[in-house]
């Protein structure tokens, strides 16, 4: 049997709570979410410092440059202060028509796949023994890539003039003790395409540790129980790598081939060190055909243009490797 409680007396506050009403000012206020206006601008608010560093430090520079590819620079306005005088498209036909420009143009492609190829060959042969190795060889082998990417390019290319020196190289005493093999006083550089071998390994000894350590890092995400069931149903270690080693590793590694042929596009240090500031024709790449006309036959605006179409050329890397991160952001 269930009783009634006392009558509640009249006037008597109710025991059911009363809602509680949001505060005063809508979503923006304080303790709210912020408007979505808010929300979408604070990205480009955190940006906005290093944009305008950027814009400070490499926009003034690439302006004027584009500027002066479209005048007539010379030695007199240099010195004298005065704007020169503009030239149009004259500039972009002159190296459009020269032939050793479009020569220099092939030369420059050739060496960036020339180089691309060994690197990212030899990188992931590196990776993949890392991979294998004991972790204190992993760890020794980490230290000495690293020591090698800290080291300058100038002293890289002073250790490779020695070991190719046509008089006391250290490679020309190796290869002249093979039987029938004669390299005494041999000159590698007289030669381009031996010569291009040379720079060729100065470039990658300089680019192998990053995309070794790049590629031996995007090795820990392949589960290694997808290998071994590939391995217990027969898979060749060729088979395991192409079908199920290599995919997982793939974004990782067409990021690193795309950044090391921009890079490789714009090489300028190792050619000029290499052939001690004095290359010659055969040896030109974008860069150097660039800094060459523009500092030492004194056409500044030809070799403007000359660099506004090397930036061109680099931006088409450039739009490449955000695609990939994109494509990268989007699979994770």
């Amino acid at each position: 049997m269930v009783t009634a409680g006392p009558p509640r007396p009249s006037g008597a506050p109710s025991a059911r709570p009363h809602p509680v009403r949001p505060p005063a000012g809508g979503r923006g206020s304080r303790g709210g979410r912020p408007p979505s206006a808010v929300r979408r601008a604070v990205p480009y608010l955190l940006i906005a410092p290093t944009v305008l560093a950027l814009l400070a430090v490499l926009g003034y520079p690439l302006v004027d440059l584009v500027t002066l590819s479209f005048q007539d620079m010379t030695r007199r306005e240099l010195f004298a202060g005065t704007a020169p005088p503009w030239a149009g498209l004259q500039q972009y036909r002159t190296i459009a028509a020269d032939p050793f420009f479009w020569e220099v143009v092939g030369r420059t492609a050739l060496f960036t796949v020339a180089c691309g190829v060994v690197t990212m060959t030899a990188a992931m042969l590196v990776a993949l023994l890392m991979r294998r190795v004991s972790p204190w060889v992993r760890a020794t082998m980490a230290g000495v890539l690293v020591a090698v990417w800290a080291m300058p390019v100038m002293v890289a290319a002073s250790v490779f003039r020695w070991l190719v020196d046509a008089d006391h190289g250290v490679v020309n005493w190796l290869l002249g003790r093979l039987p029938g093999a004669d390299f005494a006083k041999h000159n590698w550089f007289e030669n381009p395409w031996q010569g291009f071998t040379v720079i060729v390994a100065v470039v990658v000894w300089g680019a192998l540790p990053f995309a070794a350590i790049t590629l031996q890092a995007a090795l820990t995400q392949v589960p290694p129980e997808l290998e071994e069931a590939a391995r217990v149903d027969g898979a060749r270690p060729s088979q395991v790598f192409r079908h199920i080693t290599f995919p997982v590793i793939k974004p990782a590694f067409v990021m690193v081939t795309t950044l090391t042929a921009i890079w490789n596009f714009g090489v300028f240090n190792q050619i000029w060190l290499m052939r001690t500031g004095q290359p010659e024709k055969d040896y030109y790449l974008l860069g150097v055909y660039s800094f060459i006309e523009s500092f030492a036959v004194n056409r500044y605006s030809s070799g403007a243009a000359i660099a506004v179409v090397t930036v061109l050329l680099l931006l088409v890397g450039a739009v490449v490797y955000v695609r990939q991160l994109v494509r990268m952001g989007e699979a994770e």
